[in-house]
């Protein structure tokens, strides 16, 4: 279940954050999170299963009808398990079909191998 960010999260999200290779030094993490917290075109969004929050997604509202995906990570402990995807898939439900969902450049690689699974099974039922 995909959940807003809220100040109570900050060290969990910071921690999750902090697996994004271009978030490891604490100062630009902790500007990352004030970004978060103080712009409201960008927004940070939590993945809750039961009691635990597995990871993290934030966009950044460029238009009206576009929200680009700024940062992804999830629990070490439970990657390659689909939670990325799931995330990004609650995401564009949550923002609807007027908003368009787009990977930022840095995210482009991991967005596209999410995915391209369902195009093989696409092209090779």
């Amino acid at each position: 279940m995909l959940i807003r960010y809220k100040k109570s999260y900050e060290k969990i999200a910071m921690g999750l954050l902090s697996f994004v290779p271009s978030e490891k030094e604490i100062k630009l993490l902790l500007q990352t999170i004030k970004k978060y917290e103080d712009d409201d075109s960008w927004q940070l969004f939590l993945w809750k299963d039961d009691e635990d929050i597995l990871g993290v997604i934030g966009i950044q509202m460029t238009s009206d009808d576009e929200a680009v995906i700024e940062h992804i990570s999830v629990n070490p402990s439970y990657r390659a398990e689909g939670v990325g995807k799931r995330m990004i898939l609650a995401l564009g439900k949550m923002l609807g079909e007027k908003i368009r969902l787009n990977p930022s450049q840095v995210i482009q690689s991991y967005f596209d191998k999410c995915f391209e699974e369902d195009e093989e099974k696409e092209t090779n039922p």
